[in-house]
């Protein structure tokens, strides 16, 4: 197994965790709420609806394309109560059904495959630190440090890339979970196209364009990615604690990410719900502190991206903080 750095230097995240955390605020940060959950899903519900139909009834330009920007982040952000569920941290105690139910009504607006977003971002935890084995880094990430490569990844050529790195994560996938994926992409596919079909015809091309089209190959392509950039791009590899990008909380990322933007305390505890993630980097700015590890926010990253062409995986910082040393949070 290629390995991308020594995880034997890893002595135990939630070890490290424990002078920080009391064993009292961990098990009050794993409470689960399903009326909090269902909130957000209510959330997520109204601003699809809402923002298609305004999108429908308006041609100006001026209304529908900042509503169709919002309309790509609220597609990503039902694939964050996706997240939700593959964690089952929808309801106090588990419940199957509903849960399967749930994630694949989630699926729905992005048409990925609920069963492969799970197998797939569970070894993404279970191998996160190596080349070859974590399917997001293994297949995903772009192995071209080149602009125009990255660039190609906030357009619609992120469904043919994503759809070549899940057919040869699937490889490794017995053969009844490869026909279930298969059977789900179909059915979500054929769901789009069937509601591009009846837009078109009944409203014109403009009306589909608008409310479904730019929405779903346009806006969401930008989200995604600049989702993923705050995700494991900006690292320090000698340091498992920093293996992934420290965002701070803010409303507007937290709201529009559905907190999403909480990916390194969602590896550090990933048993904690999305909505109480913020309270989690609260308690946690100490460590943040004691590690050096300084956040960044999406601006800085979309920087040192594009900007400085920097290569994934790799520490972006110039000038690191030394362990020990306070963060500067907010530069």
């Amino acid at each position: 197994m290629d390995k991308s750095y020594d995880r034997t230097i890893n002595p135990g995240i939630q070890e490290r965790l424990r002078e920080f955390l009391s064993r009292e605020e961990i098990l009050e940060l794993h409470r689960r709420s399903a009326a909090r959950h269902f909130a957000l899903v209510a959330q997520q519900v109204v601003l699809l609806v809402g923002i298609g139909y305004l999108c429908y009834r308006f041609r100006s330009p001026w209304v529908w394309i900042p509503l169709d920007i919002l309309q790509g982040f609220v597609i990503l952000g039902f694939i964050i109560l996706l997240h939700e569920q593959v964690h089952n941290l929808i309801f106090a105690r588990r419940r199957p059904f509903w849960e399967r139910v749930m994630g694949l009504f989630y699926a729905l607006p992005s048409a990925i495959s609920a069963s492969q977003f799970k197998r797939w971002h569970l070894d993404h935890h279970a191998e996160l630190g190596t080349l070859d084995d974590d399917p997001k880094r293994a297949y995903l990430t772009p192995k071209r440090v080149a602009r125009w490569y990255k660039a190609l990844y906030m357009t619609p050529a992120l469904f043919v890339i994503y759809s070549i790195a899940s057919a040869k994560a699937a490889r490794r996938y017995p053969p009844s979970l490869r026909r279930t994926i298969n059977i789900e992409k179909v059915v979500y596919i054929g769901l789009h196209l069937v509601f591009a079909a009846w837009l078109w015809s009944t409203a014109g091309f403009a009306v589909w364009a608008r409310v479904h089209a730019i929405p779903v190959f346009l806006a969401f392509p930008f989200a995604f990615t600049l989702n993923r950039l705050g995700q494991h791009y900006a690292i320090d590899p000698t340091d498992p604690a920093k293996w992934s990008t420290l965002v701070k909380s803010h409303w507007f990322w937290n709201w529009i990410f559905v907190y999403s933007n909480f990916h390194l305390e969602h590896h550090y505890l990933i048993g904690v719900p999305a909505y109480r993630l913020p309270a989690l980097q609260g308690k946690l700015w100490p460590f943040y502190e004691r590690i050096g590890h300084r956040p960044m926010g999406f601006g800085r990253i979309l920087y040192y991206w594009f900007v400085k062409n920097k290569p994934p995986h790799t520490n972006w910082e110039e000038d690191p903080v030394p362990r020990g040393n306070p963060v500067e949070a907010g530069r």
